[in-house]
């Protein structure tokens, strides 16, 4: 593959940057939409690693969060944004890598128990931060949901998560095959 000039690096680095701010922000002021921001925004950010430029993705990455705190606000964009720059946005570079440098079909079982269980700790956490901001101590299932919600979070989070990681695999894939048109 010909090496990929450092501006078009960044140029194609800041369409995805500016696609996932746009989604994260959109996300945050309209509720109901938050986790279609959330994939969107990571199928943005896929762009880059379809080329292979990791520095490319990682500036999209700061570069979307940053933005998107600044147009939602510290505090909503914390309340808001978190499972993005704890988890979802970093899930992409995580399967990158794997799909690269591994290739024992052992150690691909250990690594997707370790980003299940990141998974399932990223839930918990935006459960903690979340469960207030939005209401949710107030919805009828709430007491059963708080009783059990360890048994919830890491046995339905690991199931929710194995088929998620497989599609996210499956969307990389489908990136690489449009983005490979991409002459440059």
């Amino acid at each position: 593959m010909k090496k990929q000039s450092r501006s078009f690096e960044i140029a194609l680095s800041a369409i995805a940057c500016a696609v996932a701010a746009l989604a994260l922000t959109l996300g945050s002021y309209v509720r109901f939409l938050l986790a279609a921001g959330y994939l969107i925004a990571v199928f943005a950010l896929m762009v880059p690693l379809a080329k292979q430029q990791v520095f490319g993705y990682c500036l999209a990455f700061a570069g979307a969060v940053i933005l998107a705190f600044l147009f939602t606000g510290f505090v909503l964009g914390i309340m808001q944004i978190l499972p993005f720059v704890v988890f979802f946005g970093l899930h992409p570079l995580a399967n990158y890598f794997q799909k690269k440098y591994v290739k024992k079909k052992l150690l691909h079982g250990g690594i997707f128990l370790v980003k299940a269980a990141w998974f399932d700790l990223s839930l918990w956490l935006a459960w903690v931060v979340l469960e207030e901001f939005l209401g949710l101590t107030e919805l009828t299932w709430y007491p059963f949901v708080s009783e059990h919600l360890f048994l919830i979070l890491f046995v339905g989070g690991t199931v929710v998560f194995a088929l998620y990681d497989y599609m996210i695999f499956l969307c990389q894939n489908a990136a690489n095959g449009a983005i490979r048109r991409i002459r440059r």
